[in-house]
């Protein structure tokens, strides 16, 4: 197999470059994928890059397993969950990764089981890891899905998440990763039909953010619950405590086949995987309320608050005290 791609560069001689895809020329050969591009000259057409490693967590459905770290340049910021699920008429994205390259991998494996259109990407929140690989979704025409909440909260934090992604991952694994205007919102709940295959979304109160959304797939059962769920990574609170402790009790009323989570997983069972995320919500909210029971100082209460909680987490440092800060925050008030 042979696709097009863009070389593109960032600045003078000698800058960072990255070979970026442009999809919907790819062909089994070399010739075929030059027929399709015609007269263009901007581009060039090369053997089949990368392709995102998917699982079928149901018939049509389709979960990443991001890694579950920090993004830094080992895994150019591969470390939050995705996917995309296939209907009659066409697929809808979940989620798109930190960084174009991820969105192009994720295309090659949409292309290697359909050759439907992909009509809507979904965005679960507006956190960096889920945003800004959506590039060759918006290069066909994709509709971008979101919550209510979510364009203003890209817009505020964009450039700062750009430049930490940057940073982190480097900027040639960054080149061509943007964020995309989201141009269909969700107030509260709506439906999207791939072709009878009905997703259901649903924007949620403020909960693990401001502008939470799920889907969930009708025709197997199975949600996608965005950053609302994680498994073994550290939750990050970026909203409200008591929120996501609601959210999550409303959650799990609902019946489901499984989830694919924010991270971890990447298919569990539910609800009984929600429990070690409501167990920490718990504890981090009662340890909160004893330490501003017994007068203590934020920052010395940053230091023991959902310590308890360390040994059935990963990154457990780099988010609890930043979890612990916000639960404080939020709860002095009460």
């Amino acid at each position: 197999m042979f696709e097009a791609v863009l070389t593109v560069c960032i600045g003078l001689a000698e800058a960072p470059c990255r070979h970026v895809l442009l999809p919907g020329f790819e062909a089994a050969d070399k010739a075929g994928c030059e027929a399709a591009l015609g007269a263009r000259d901007d581009a060039k057409c090369v053997p089949l890059g990368q392709v995102l490693e998917v699982e079928e967590v149901a018939p049509g459905v389709f979960a990443h397993l991001g890694r579950i770290e920090e993004p830094d340049g080992q895994n150019l910021g591969n470390v939050a969950n995705t996917g995309f699920i296939i209907g009659e008429r066409s697929v809808a994205v979940i989620d798109c990764g930190s960084a174009a390259w991820i969105g192009e991998a994720m295309w090659r494996a949409i292309r290697q089981r359909t050759d439907l259109p992909v009509s809507h990407v979904i965005l679960t929140h507006m956190h960096p890891d889920h945003v800004f690989g959506c590039a060759p979704f918006a290069e066909l025409g994709a509709t971008f899905i979101g919550h209510a909440a979510l364009p203003r909260a890209l817009t505020d934090r964009q450039e700062n998440y750009s430049d930490s992604l940057s940073r982190l991952i480097g900027p040639q694994a960054f080149i061509g990763s943007k964020v995309f205007p989201v141009t269909r919102t969700v107030e509260d709940r709506d439906k999207l039909d791939l072709g009878n295959r009905v997703l259901h979304l649903r924007a949620w109160p403020n909960a693990h953010t401001g502008n939470d959304l799920t889907v969930r797939d009708d025709a197997s059962g199975v949600m996608f619950t965005g950053d609302l769920v994680f498994d073994r990574h550290t939750p990050a609170l970026d909203g409200k405590l008591r929120g996501w402790q609601s959210v999550l009790s409303e959650m799990q009323q609902i019946p489901l086949t499984g989830i694919v989570p924010g991270h971890g997983g990447p298919f569990l069972d539910w609800p009984d995987s929600a429990a070690p995320l409501v167990r920490y919500l718990d504890v981090l909210a009662a340890d909160t309320e004893q330490a501003i029971a017994e007068g203590q100082r934020l920052g010395d209460a940053v230091q023991t608050i959902a310590e308890s909680e360390a040994p059935h987490w990963d990154l457990f440092e780099a988010y609890n005290p930043r979890n612990a800060t916000v639960a404080f925050t939020e709860l002095e008030w009460e």
